[in-house]
């Protein structure tokens, strides 16, 4: 019998390499688990195929300068289907302009550190838009095409889920319809982010650490709040995205065709910034309305409230500090429609904005009454010191 089929041993464990058909009529390459005795009943004793050994799975992520075996050690990392070739993409150029409009050069930057540098940590990429056809999607399916099976689509549940062993050690992590409105979702994408180390865990296997380098791409048709993101946080990059248009038929077709142009391109394009952080781009760089508003969403009511009338006092009466301890906040507060308590507002005060005084003296509040005018009070206490820059900050 003529032997075409593919054998390999890593560790103790046996794998046939096969090849999966697609709906699209290609294949991809797949290792799934196979016996001895399986081997045995195919070949017969005396006639097994040769089997390649190995001591063990690595994972190194490369994309120009890929190596299918390191040592005695068999890569996961898989190699991408497309050879980068010179020649024009302006289906692809056309699609990416719409996505990044006047960040597109960023965005260039992004695609380019992820084929040219896929260790490099960067920030959460996250499209947001309340409307449809917008290309949001098509974007995700983009970069899956680019990186085939070293991106993989998530859902909202795989993150709560502690078996992440399908997910966790790919380059990208793509998830449509994001909606992630605890705390604690956010804390854990934003903590993976920028983790070096994780641990993975499978379903019936102990948990081991991996090195890890996933950078996550989300979209969401919510664009108030599809994901809690405070407002000293920098680790997020959000653009809204605009309806196409035109439709273009068969634009995935026809920029599946341009990928190798394009990957010849960013192996050979100058980035336009320099690594100036964790997550290479500088923080003020992808400051955007988009991300302006989500903080803004989730920020306390009660918080906003203050700062709003901290602003409208300094403004009124051209002050660029505002004076007062917790309790001037209290009647503010409730004059406004608010429940709140003296814990919360010290908390706000004290844990939010970071401030402090250990001044126990006279100062002027100054009281907003009902007439709309404002009028200074002569008080004593211990204080704290509300800048014009931190008030406008916390209002974006």
């Amino acid at each position: 019998m003529e032997n075409k089929e593919k054998y390999i041993r890593v560790g103790t464990t046996l794998y046939k390499i096969v090849r999966r058909p697609l709906i699209s009529g290609d294949f991809i390459e797949e290792k799934i688990l196979w016996s001895y005795e399986a081997l045995r009943q195919d070949y017969g004793k005396n006639n097994l195929p040769e089997i390649e050994k190995y001591d063990g799975f690595c994972i190194i992520p490369s994309h120009i300068n890929y190596q299918q075996v390191c040592g005695t050690f068999l890569n996961q990392y898989e190699p991408i289907n497309h050879m980068p070739c010179e020649g024009d993409f302006p289906y692809i150029r056309l699609f990416l302009e719409h996505i990044f409009e006047e960040q597109i050069e960023l965005g260039l930057d992004y695609i380019q550190l992820l084929y040219t540098r896929p260790t490099q940590m960067l920030p959460i990429l996250l499209l947001v838009s309340n409307e449809r056809e917008t290309g949001k999607t098509t974007f995700l399916r983009f970069l899956k095409i680019i990186f085939g099976k070293n991106a993989t689509f998530n859902t909202n549940e795989d993150f709560k889920s502690q078996f992440n062993a399908d997910w966790a050690n790919r380059l990208l992590v793509l998830v449509d319809e994001l909606l992630l409105n605890k705390m604690e979702d956010t804390e854990k994408i934003k903590n993976l982010s920028t983790a070096g180390d994780y641990k993975i865990e499978a379903k019936g296997k102990d948990r081991r650490e991996i090195e890890f380098f996933a950078k996550f791409v989300l979209c969401s048709n919510n664009e108030k709040n599809p994901i809690i993101i405070p407002k000293e946080e920098i680790r997020f990059w959000v653009r809204k995205v605009k309806p196409v248009e035109k439709d273009i038929t068969s634009l995935r077709e026809l920029m599946t065709k341009e990928i190798p142009c394009f990957l010849h391109f960013l192996m050979n394009r100058r980035l336009s910034t320099q690594n100036e952080s964790r997550m290479w781009f500088k923080p003020s760089l992808l400051e955007t309305p988009a991300l302006n508003k989500i903080k803004k969403y989730n920020s306390s009511k009660v918080e906003i409230e203050m700062a709003s009338y901290c602003a409208e006092v300094m403004e009124r009466l051209e002050l660029n500090t505002f004076h007062c301890c917790p309790k001037d906040f209290l009647d503010i507060m409730r004059n406004a429609g608010l429940k709140t308590d003296i814990s919360q507002i010290r908390s706000i005060l004290k844990d939010s904005w970071g401030l402090r005084s250990d001044r126990n003296s006279d100062y002027t509040f100054y009281w907003v009454g009902f007439d709309g005018e404002i009028h200074p009070m002569k008080r004593k206490g211990r204080y704290l010191e509300i800048e014009k820059n931190l008030v406008d900050k916390i209002l974006l």
